[in-house]
């Protein structure tokens, strides 16, 4: 186990496996993550629903790959398209019961990182289409230092990239 949050979610592993040979292998890969990289911060979304800052990505829909999931969440909730994704690995997470979830579950997501330039995000503030369900954009740094509250796991995600 990588790590543990207080809410008993878990990071078990992080595998670095090809993306393409990934969908067909966990049973369990449903979502796909981007860490946001501005300069030497990071960028994180409001969350509206879960009431806390994350990182940026969603659920992959049906004969959508990995990939085609981080492209199709970048352009809906940053505004952004044709950026050069790094593809980090799959996440296996244990998490607590959800609005999504009854029960506690294992899942796999896809993890990419992009790193962008301080300009970005006044680009990404204009042109970012999903303002219904992430509210409000930040970088790292700044929301540490007035003490918000940042999910465990999407923080601990940081480190990955």
């Amino acid at each position: 186990m990588i790590f543990k949050a207080k809410n008993g979610a878990e990071i078990i592993e992080k595998i670095n496996i090809d993306e393409n040979e990934a969908i067909g292998k966990f049973a369990n890969l449903n979502h796909a993550l981007v860490v946001v990289k501005i300069e030497n911060d990071y960028l994180l979304g409001w969350h509206k629903w879960r009431n806390d800052w994350e990182t940026f990505g969603g659920l992959i829909e049906a004969e959508e790959s990995i990939r085609e999931c981080i492209v199709r969440e970048c352009e809906e909730e940053l505004g952004i398209s044709k950026v050069n994704f790094e593809y980090l690995g799959i996440v296996h997470y244990n998490m607590p019961p959800s609005y999504w979830v009854k029960d506690w579950h294992e899942e796999y997501g896809g993890l990419y990182g992009i790193t962008l330039s301080r300009n970005a995000i006044q680009i990404i503030e204009e042109k970012r289409k999903d303002k219904d369900e992430i509210g409000e954009i930040g970088l790292y740094s700044e929301l540490k230092a007035q003490e918000e509250n940042i999910d465990e796991i999407n923080e601990k995600l940081l480190e990955f990239y």
